[in-house]
């Protein structure tokens, strides 16, 4: 059984069944990036609303392979510190335009968008 597929087919919902309901997902195997879900509260459907959407969020999305949550904030000290000694090399590494402190409610929303209609698709 492929479980990468088995985890597309599960809902959150199906997961998440009441309030302080929690699920760890884990991203990435080998730097063990853990996401604790939370359910706080189960609001009502908004007919006017598109599906998913994310409401909110902090810092700018870890560069893959960059070593964890531990290698994450290594590299932004690094980042942050001119006399660091890895400092120009993970600037080259990241580009100029990277700001760890970043987080875009609306680009997250946009990337979400292909899987509005991947959900509207598997309802019917």
């Amino acid at each position: 059984m492929d479980l990468r597929r088995l985890a597309a087919d599960v809902r959150s919902s199906d997961v998440l069944r009441r309030a302080g309901a929690k699920v760890i997902y884990t991203y990435d195997l080998g730097d063990s990036w853990e996401h604790a879900i939370v359910l706080e509260k189960r609001l009502p459907v908004d007919p006017n609303t598109k599906y998913p959407l994310c409401m909110d969020g902090q810092l700018a999305c870890p560069p893959e392979d960059c070593g964890g949550i531990p290698g994450f904030y290594d590299l932004v000290e690094a980042i942050a510190d001119l006399n660091h000694e890895q400092h120009q090399e993970l600037k080259d590494w990241l580009g100029d335009d990277f700001d760890p402190e970043a987080f875009s409610v609306n680009s997250v929303n946009q990337m979400l968008l292909p899987m509005r209609c991947l959900g509207k698709a598997s309802r019917k």
